[in-house]
């Protein structure tokens, strides 16, 4: 399957654009890095390898960043193609894809998330406590990330496409 528009226009929205590299670790208001460090980042949350950083310091135009999206993309549709053993709808796709795109693909595979959808046993009672769970950064919970585990369980439960603000 392939990500909905719908689907990229809220991750796009929720990743925020950054035409110049910054360090994600500490977030996209503070001006630009000019070095590589662990969290840089570009464009909508391209994640920078030290072995990018030449392509990418001094920044990007918005169809770079659109062609860089697409491209990042590609990975977690077929990540989650492969990982998931039942029949998705498109909201339930679109959901697992933003999901994986935000805690990464091998964090979805061995969550309690994917193995309930697949009809196993998680760790929790339901699969929407098993998703919201991922509602931490550097071990403390981030009010962006409980909006946005819960914007992305209403989507996959409900089919409801929305952006928070």
């Amino acid at each position: 399957m392939k990500t909905s528009d719908k689907a990229k226009d809220i991750m796009k929205a929720m990743e925020k654009l950054a035409l110049q590299p910054y360090d994600d670790q500490v977030g996209i208001t503070l001006r630009a890095i000019t070095s590589w460090v662990k969290g840089a980042t570009i464009g909508y949350g391209h994640l920078i390898k030290s072995s990018e950083w030449s392509t990418y310091k001094s920044g990007i135009n918005k169809n770079q960043a659109e062609d860089l999206f697409e491209k990042d993309l590609a990975p977690f549709e077929q990540a989650v193609d492969n990982m998931t053993n039942k029949k998705l709808s498109q909201n339930e796709f679109d959901a697992l894809v933003m999901l994986a795109f935000n805690i990464g693909i091998s964090a979805l595979q061995g969550s309690s998330v994917i193995k309930m959808i697949n009809g196993g046993k998680g760790s929790y009672s339901t699969l929407e406590l098993a998703w919201k769970a991922w509602n931490k950064s550097q071990g403390k919970v981030m009010n962006g990330l409980v909006k946005r585990r819960a914007l992305e369980y209403d989507l996959y439960s409900k089919g409801v496409y929305k952006y928070f603000v």
